[in-house]
């Protein structure tokens, strides 16, 4: 094993979750040499899902969601300071404070952030929030706590249902405005969604979808907004939840593939250049990753899930130390789960990458169940309503290509399937919010044209 590997200087740019678990393996691994971790925010790593939970719901305090480390990643924390570019010739990643930090290796976890409210004076309304920070959050859990008349959020995504959930269980009256025809429509597809919508407005949501937001009304203060089919939402508290926007400007002139829907890289982490060849000593993992996975027709993923960033990270840290025959893939299946209105919903592999769908277990009635996605006559999905102790034996069926519908012989029942049902995925151009996985084709997402030289 060659010694270099081993020593050398890793610069790591993203203090998140990843960076930071990627920090902790890179040590595990037996890497001695030099390791900077970059982060623009001002915290040491921190749990984001506890932002959208407990602390709106008063039960922790934004500052208390820090990340535990596993071990002491020895490493120069550059904290409050932002990339601003990265020099793959010279190997330096740029910073805004006009510093350079030279590199042998190179990992970007950079994330994403949230989508922003599209006019700027409106978004700068008193009132106004997204949810993605530590001071995101503490900021909208002290306003929720001050008992606003109304709350609109914008947005049937994972996050905005979740916020909903929360202003429901404080007692405040809530409207989510979704552009699709159903919350979690696109996460979780139509059937899914009529259950989440059933359960939104039975716990007194007003929930309102086929409508855009088109405007956000206030004199200095958020006081209410104008929908597309002409009513309007008089509230005091306006959380904008359109999904997240990859970190990825900052590597706009870098030559590498990073797009909008993140930064191509193949199975082992390693980072695409924008002509589609692969680096050595540029890798990525986390959210703002877009990575093949043969399970999934080699389609290129975008995921936004806290278990990817881990195991992910782990994966790229390995990669980055060891030579090219002991290097592995990274090949886990998605999971997520999330709690709202009283539902535990926990999904294994990608629901978006379905054509059909049937419920293998209970029923949307009982609201307990456990549904089965196939895409082509294979098992590629499932999701469970407060029945998550069936989720290892679909993810058995997912890893193993078994076909769809699937058979009987669940680990803790008999199936007795329906008939499958189309899986009814929107094009997530209509909808408020985006897929917690995200299918994203099998190319960068530049369109280059390509001229030889003259001679």
């Amino acid at each position: 094993m060659p010694d270099d590997l081993k020593g050398g200087r890793i610069v790591v740019v993203g203090a998140s979750l990843a960076g930071l678990r990627a920090a902790e393996a890179l040590r595990e691994e037996g890497f001695t040499g030099s390791l900077t971790v970059v982060g623009d925010e001002p915290h040491p790593p921190y749990d984001r899902p506890p932002l959208s939970k407990q602390v709106l719901l008063g039960q922790a305090t934004a500052d208390t969601t820090g990340l535990p480390m596993r071990r002491d990643p020895d490493a120069e924390w550059r904290l409050g300071v932002r990339a601003t570019g990265v020099d793959l010739l010279a190997k330096q990643v740029l910073l805004e404070d006009g510093g350079s930090l030279p590199y042998d290796r190179l990992l970007i976890t950079t994330g994403t952030r949230a989508r922003p409210w599209p006019d700027p004076d409106e978004a700068g309304l008193d009132g106004v929030f997204t949810l993605r920070t530590r001071e995101d959050a503490g900021g909208l859990a002290e306003r929720l706590a001050a008992g606003p008349e109304r709350v609109l959020v914008i947005g049937g995504g994972f996050t905005g249902s979740e916020i909903a959930s929360a202003c429901r269980e404080l007692g405040l009256d809530v409207t989510v405005a979704e552009r699709g025809p159903a919350p979690l429509v696109g996460a979780l597809g139509g059937t899914l969604s009529k259950l989440a919508a059933v359960m939104q407005r039975n716990n007194g949501v007003d929930l309102r979808t086929g409508v855009t937001v088109t405007a956000l009304h206030g004199n200095g203060s958020f006081t209410g907004a104008q929908l597309s089919d002409g009513s309007r939402v008089d509230a005091d508290v306006c959380v904008v939840a359109l999904g997240a926007v990859r970190n990825v400007e900052w590597l706009a002139e870098s030559g590498l593939a990073a797009g909008p829907r993140g930064i191509a890289c193949d199975a082992g982490c390693r980072a695409f250049t924008m002509y589609g060849i692969v680096t050595d000593d540029v890798f990525v993992a986390g959210d703002v990753s877009r990575f093949p996975h043969p399970l999934f027709g080699y389609q290129m993923l975008s995921l936004e899930h806290w278990g990817n960033a881990v195991e992910q990270a782990e994966v790229a840290a390995h990669n980055m130390v060891n030579p090219g025959p002991l290097q592995r893939p990274h090949l886990a299946i998605p999971t997520f789960w999330s709690t709202q209105f009283g539902l535990n919903i926990k999904s294994v592999g990608v629901p978006t990458y379905s054509d059909h769908v049937v419920i293998a277990q209970g029923s949307l009635e009982a609201r307990r169940l456990a549904m089965v996605y196939g895409y082509q006559g294979r098992v590629t999905a499932a999701v469970t309503v407060d029945m998550a102790k069936s989720l290892d034996y679909y993810r058995h069926l997912i890893e193993t290509a078994a076909p769809f519908p699937p058979p009987p012989g669940a680990a803790d029942r008999a199936i007795a399937a329906d008939v499958p049902v189309p899986s009814e995925v929107p094009d997530p151009s209509v909808l408020s919010h985006g897929p917690t996985v995200a299918l994203t084709g099998y190319l960068p997402d530049r369109r280059l044209a390509v001229v030889p030289p003259t001679r």
